[in-house]
């Protein structure tokens, strides 16, 4: 165990009170969590304040206390650490309890708007797949070689993810792959973590309601590759204009991948389809089971992550050709009646825009593609009738319908998304509050040939209503269609 004093070296620190040589028997940053003996991090927040529970802390014997501000009257059996920037420095000191994990393992962290998940997802299942014991940190779920656990947030917080990657040490694991969300740099919840790479893959429009503009959203996706050491690596998409970006003044090995672009590792779409693509890449052509040119893309950079990991071509490719789309991403159902289902977590205008575009060319001559969506509540609100507009441009049908309204009224979200419906569209769309309801009347406006899109959620199995989380999958309610026509 570590005290104090050697937990914090060598972070600054404006003020130490109390036995600095006291061994925390824990970290915690929920005050309801602290148990005797443990280091309590309060952290200033977005929603509340958590010099407010130092108190209730203390009465739940917490040893120690993380703060940026020194309460009037300090307890003094307490040693309290008092910093000018807390979520930092308890990134650093989970860092530190966890024995420094991110340093024994190759951990790569992929940022973007779009294509973080089916990136690290992809990464995972190719090294275990090469040999190599390997973890995940994903929106979808947190893999330690072969055990799976559940995921709460795409990037959990300080003392989560050390505890992880510890665990993944402890498994074995030489490689970790995670996804890095723009909240997560914000907070700092990453900086005590040393990466041997990362990946950008884009920026869209996203997370409006956390960041105050787009440029403060791409400043955020920046801190991963400003925090990169010259041994790393940074691989960044060289068809997105901010690909560019991410490089200025970061000192890691700078690297590009792109399909419409030059690259250091460039690929060109041969041929796509329902069952896949057949991709080339560095000369070499490569069939895989993903539909989609923004499945190239991802596919792209896995390829190019593995080699800069040292991994030999051949290899990286053959294992490519047997990867499976990840869940929700893409997903296919089939409906009977000649009528293909499709579950995608697409969520943001440009996210929505891929999809469609690739189901629009996949599509037979004459036949529909209808797109059920809608958004979540407490996000960005701006979005909203941006995605009806991509919807309706490439869908032949609308349906607009309820996602995860939080403590939003569902149906003043699908006002403001129905804001963005040009007027020639309104007659092919609908608006059907309950989401279950309007995967029922996509399944009966569709003919023999047709495509139905349900986006927005993919992988979730929940619906999120007035606060409270009711259980909801996309995919079973196609089923439930698929076995009235059987």
């Amino acid at each position: 165990m570590k005290s104090i004093k050697q937990l914090l070296y060598p972070l600054p620190v404006r003020n130490l009170t109390g036995d600095a040589d006291f061994c925390p028997t824990g970290i915690t940053l929920d005050s309801r969590q602290v148990k005797p003996g443990m280091l309590f991090a309060a952290l200033p927040g977005t929603q509340t304040d958590g010099h407010r529970f130092i108190p209730d802390a203390i009465r739940l014997g917490a040893g120690a206390i993380l703060c940026e501000i020194l309460p009037e009257k300090p307890e003094p059996n307490v040693t309290y650490a008092v910093v000018t920037d807390a979520p930092r420095t308890l990134s650093h000191v989970a860092a530190s309890y966890f024995g420094y994990p991110a340093e024994k393992l190759k951990l790569v962290g992929i940022t973007g708007t779009n294509g973080k998940t089916t990136i690290a997802t992809l990464l995972y299942r190719l090294f275990e797949l090469l040999g190599y014991r390997s973890g995940l940190l994903s929106t979808i779920r947190v893999r330690i070689h072969n055990r799976v656990l559940p995921a709460t947030h795409t990037t959990p917080d300080a003392i989560v993810v050390n505890r992880i990657l510890a665990e993944m040490v402890q498994a074995g694991c030489d490689y970790a792959f995670m996804e890095v969300s723009s909240h997560a740099l914000e907070q700092e919840r990453v900086s005590g973590l040393k990466y041997s790479g990362a990946v950008f893959t884009n920026l869209t429009r996203d997370h409006l309601d956390y960041h105050p503009d787009v440029a403060s959203y791409l400043k955020a996706k920046k801190k991963l590759f400003d925090q990169l050491s010259p041994d790393a690596f940074a691989l960044v998409n060289a068809d997105d204009k901010n690909g560019a970006v991410m490089l200025q003044n970061c000192r890691a090995l700078k690297k590009t991948y792109g399909l419409r672009s030059v690259a250091d590792y460039h690929g060109q779409i041969i041929e796509t389809g329902w069952q896949g693509t057949l991709l080339q890449i560095e000369t070499q052509e490569v069939w895989t089971r993903f539909a989609g040119r923004f499945n190239g893309s991802n596919l792209l950079a896995v390829y190019a992550v593995a080699r800069l990991l040292g991994q030999e071509k051949e290899q990286i490719l053959t294992t490519l050709s047997q990867l499976t789309p990840v869940e929700g991403r893409m997903e296919q159902v089939d409906l009977g009646r000649q009528i293909t289902g499709i579950v995608d977590y697409a969520h943001t205008p440009d996210a929505l825009e891929n999809v469609l575009k690739t189901l629009t060319d996949l599509r037979k001559p004459g036949k529909q593609v209808i797109t059920v969506f809608g958004a979540g509540g407490d996000r960005d609100k701006g979005k909203r009738p941006e995605m009806a507009k991509v919807a309706c441009r490439y869908s032949d049908r609308v349906i607009i319908t309820s996602d995860n309204p939080r403590t939003e009224n569902p149906e003043q979200i699908i006002r403001d998304i129905e804001m963005g419906i040009p007027a020639a569209k309104r007659p092919v769309a609908l608006s059907v509050t309950r989401r279950d309801e309007a995967i029922r009347t996509a399944f009966a406006l569709a003919q023999p040939g047709d495509v139905i899109l349900v986006a927005g959620k993919g992988h979730e199995t929940y619906q999120e209503i007035n606060g409270v989380r009711h259980h909801f999958d996309d995919r079973e309610e196609l089923e439930k269609l698929t076995k009235q026509t059987q």
